[in-house]
């Protein structure tokens, strides 16, 4: 008769030993808090050292809790670091510095109405209206092929020549000869963008070669009127500089949406400035080049309606053409826009471009004679220290900053949790190797102690 004969379960004295024969206790003992990784030998048995805390249902929740990711690192996983840092933008930089801008500019308006109070009515305001409209064109011009990372340098020679081109063409009718003046000038920014994108070279040398050949066409040319009685932007100045600034405005917002921006930042280089960045970012860069053509010649047009004669003399159109991408290019520097692309804010180059044209009419009611040169070198300059602080304040979060921000409880350095961690003994009396009053661990057991089944209680055969 065997000994686990169903006749002697639960009388009196009777007792179950676990059979060690099958390598540890049977499969309905009790194990929680005991590791199933045990190993019988003859003569000896030990069981895995690790006796930790197994998971309660409070760890688990804070162990999934941890191991979720935050929607902003869930962001950052579809971000190429191929093609910049991962993680968003940071803007606070961006509005403080439009603050100081703004304060700027309301400083210099004051300090105007004090020395000329004519300055800021009638028709001197009519023409300070114009001339931040023509410029803030130019200027948003040059922060599109900015941010594309291709700088356009021959936005200014384009805008001189398109005023040049439309005067000389004016009596055949102005809008149509508005619209033939946009479609040359898009050509040469075509041609631009195919030298940029299609050889993939620095945008600031492909369009310094345009801008020359530019100027050597434009010393060729007599000087132009504008026929008598063309429109009068003047009568209408402050709508020109409305339309400017939501210009500027919206498409700086835009600019805020993160896949808009680093799609059109995508030229920016991130390793060998040489390589090629992809065809995106070739076609992003290649329509950043032609629109900001575009918007300069609407700038060139502008201009000839409103001074109604443009001189051709060689110095003077050097001048003009090389001052105006000067102060294009410091403006909108000034207005927070990185000189490595991709980076910008939303109302800096508005507030840039009205700061620079009220300083030249307060220069000229002071009798300062300030020269647009002069005044365009201390704007790069102070551009490319702005740059540097929007490139060391912007840069965005990476993932494992956002993960240290937001970690509150780690399982694995907590005082309680991580399995196979040396544990600490909690507060509560428990041992740290139990857990709803189960033992975890078999009596010490000695090698000269005879448990074999058959040697207690003899062969069952």
């Amino acid at each position: 008769m065997a000994y686990d004969d169903s006749r002697f379960r639960g009388e009196p004295g009777f007792r179950e030993e676990p059979d060690f024969r099958s390598g540890g206790v049977p499969e309905d003992a009790p194990t929680l808090g005991v590791s199933n990784q045990s190993v019988y030998t003859p003569g000896s048995y030990s069981a895995s050292p690790d006796y930790s805390v197994p998971p309660t249902e409070s760890t688990l929740g804070l162990a999934a809790r941890r191991a979720t990711p935050s929607a902003a690192q869930l962001d950052d996983v579809f971000d190429d670091p191929e093609h910049g840092e991962p993680g968003r933008d940071r803007l606070a930089v961006h509005v403080l510095w439009e603050m100081v801008l703004l304060l700027a500019t309301a400083s210099l308006l004051f300090l105007l109405r004090d020395a000329r109070p004519e300055a800021l009515r009638g028709a001197e305001l009519e023409s300070l209206l114009l001339a931040g409209a023509e410029l803030g064109l130019v200027a948003i011009a040059m922060g599109l092929t900015l941010r594309a990372g291709a700088a356009n340098l021959a936005i200014g020679p384009i805008a001189y020549a398109s005023a040049l081109f439309f005067a000389d063409n004016s009596d055949r009718g102005l809008a149509m000869t508005a619209g033939i003046t946009a479609l040359v000038a898009l050509g040469v920014g075509v041609v631009i963008a195919v030298l940029v994108v299609g050889f993939h070279v620095p945008g600031w040398a492909a369009s310094l070669g345009v801008a020359l050949a530019l100027m050597a066409w434009i010393a060729d040319q007599n000087a132009e009127k504008v026929v008598q009685g063309a429109y009068d932007p003047h009568d209408h100045a402050l709508y020109w500089l409305l339309a400017v600034v939501a210009l500027g405005a919206v498409g700086s917002a835009v600019g805020l949406i993160r896949p808009v921006r680093r799609a059109v930042g995508r030229f920016r280089p991130v390793a060998d400035p040489a390589r090629r960045r992809g065809g995106g970012a070739a076609t992003i860069t290649g329509l950043a080049i032609a629109g900001s053509a575009l918007l300069a010649s609407v700038a060139g047009v502008l201009t000839a309606l409103d001074v109604r004669e443009i001189a051709t003399t060689e110095n003077g159109m050097a001048a003009a053409g090389l001052s105006t991408t000067a102060l294009a290019l410091g403006a909108a520097l000034i207005g927070g826009t990185s000189a490595y692309g991709r980076r910008g804010g939303v109302l800096g180059t508005v507030l840039a471009v009205a700061a620079m044209t009220v300083l030249f009419r307060y220069s000229t009611a002071e009798q300062w004679n300030i020269s647009p040169l002069a005044v365009a070198g201390g704007a790069i300059a102070i551009g490319l220290v702005v740059t540097r602080l929007i490139e060391t304040f912007g840069r965005p979060r990476t993932a494992a900053e956002e993960a240290v921000e937001e970690e509150v409880w780690t399982p694995s350095t907590a005082s309680t949790g991580g399995y196979g961690a040396s544990q600490a003994e909690p507060d509560n009396g428990w041992s740290a190797s139990r857990t709803g009053g189960w033992t975890s661990q078999l009596p010490a057991r000695t090698t000269d102690e005879d448990w074999g089944v058959e040697e207690r209680w003899g062969s069952s055969r």
